[in-house]
């Protein structure tokens, strides 16, 4: 682990915990797509488990290649990368897959697929940490600098929320975040999530009026009568919930090892939405609060990074990506554990599906790239204000 380390830069401590988490990532992975396995791959067990070890190993290069990338090159990549996002967004509301009344994919030769939310999502965040740099001195102002951010933020959180309403709830949350450390007016980010909110009911009425053009809008009102009306739902439609409690208790205090899940044959998509019930029943209470410590502390050396360089574009880049990356995984556990509605977020860096894995492993790249920096070269340190 030592040598292996001794060859990268940056923060090793999350280059350690993305080792840690890819390690358990396979673990689980391949203890949860057995019965996947015996549906699609006549019995190959280690079919999905080595897919995903090439995902894996691929992201780790990504991540590497990343973190070697001076990171305020990405000002200048992610802006025009931004100008791409969008139109793809557009281009999968009309042509995209359609999975389970949504169209969140576009399709790619060979089989393969390509989630463009994931693409928006980190373009947005680097995009804003670029203007929050580049406005600081004038970034109480509402025409000069709260409306070049605000526009982005609801055009992008606008495009994603048909298809995939967490996400852009989420990403909109992200903002915000982003917005406040930024020093923008109370009142102006006040405003934006009124204009958020009167969006969202807008969307609402008009699904509620036609139905065919917010199909997903009934998904989320099941989603969460499930949630509040416990007693009274219909057990079908709360059975994932069900099942992943069912999953949890059997893993008591210190689970039933790795590949002894019974619950995997019964939980739909333990390799994804709910892998965490899935890891919580072979690892238990003890596995899964050192899972929720090892996101903690990488948000925790994510602040650790900004406190040395704030209020600029690495600070802003580093904890935009760092706050996103670790509030989807807190979300994806609030699920399992039924403490929230499904959500259908992955859990980051342990979730099979390349397109969310690829995107993690960039914007966990990027902060490596701005620790990098720092390091090898911290009397540069106040020429990174602005990119």
């Amino acid at each position: 682990m030592s040598k292996i380390l001794g060859n990268l830069r940056g923060d090793r401590v999350i280059w350690v915990i993305v080792i840690l988490l890819s390690i358990f990532s396979l673990l689980t992975v391949y203890s949860s797509t057995g019965t996947l396995a015996y549906k699609y791959q006549s019995g190959n067990t280690e079919y999905y488990m080595m897919k995903h070890l090439i995902i894996l190993l691929f992201g780790f290069l990504i991540m590497y290649l990343t973190h070697l990338i001076k990171f305020t090159y990405f000002s200048r990549i992610f802006q025009i990368a931004l100008y791409i996002a969008v139109p793809l967004l557009i281009l999968t509301l009309f042509v995209g897959l359609d999975l389970n009344e949504a169209k969140r994919v576009l399709p790619l030769p060979f089989n393969l697929t390509f989630q463009t939310s994931d693409l928006a999502k980190l373009t947005l965040i680097l995009y804003l940490a670029r203007l929050l740099s580049k406005k600081q001195d004038n970034i109480k102002d509402f025409k000069s600098a709260f409306l070049p951010l605000m526009i982005p933020v609801l055009i992008v959180c606008i495009l994603i929320l048909p298809a995939n309403f967490s996400t852009a709830a989420m990403l909109f949350v992200t903002s915000l975040v982003l917005m406040f450390i930024g020093r923008v007016n109370l009142k102006y980010i006040f405003s934006l999530i009124g204009i958020g909110i009167v969006s969202f009911v807008f969307l609402l009425l008009i699904a509620n009026a036609y139905p065919e053009v917010l199909p997903r809008a009934n998904t989320w009102k099941t989603r969460i009568v499930s949630f509040m009306d416990k007693e009274n739902i219909d057990p079908d439609k709360n059975y994932q919930v069900e099942q992943a409690k069912i999953a949890i208790a059997e893993g008591g205090l210190i689970g039933k090892f790795p590949g002894n899940s019974t619950q995997r044959n019964f939980l739909p998509h333990p390799y994804s939405d709910f892998i965490f019930a899935i890891f919580l029943e072979e690892y238990g209470l003890a596995g899964g609060s050192f899972l929720v410590l090892l996101y903690m502390i990488l948000f925790y050396r994510v602040v650790r990074i900004v406190t040395r360089i704030p209020r600029n574009f690495g600070a802003f880049m580093a904890v935009g990506l760092g706050f996103s990356l670790v509030f989807q995984a807190m979300i994806n556990m609030a699920v399992a554990v039924n403490l929230i509605p499904v959500t259908g977020q992955p859990l980051p860096l342990i979730s099979m599906g390349g397109t969310s894995i690829w995107f993690t492993s960039i914007s966990l790249g990027v902060i490596l790239s701005v620790s990098r920096e720092i390091d090898t070269t911290p009397e540069k340190i106040e020429d990174y204000v602005t990119a």
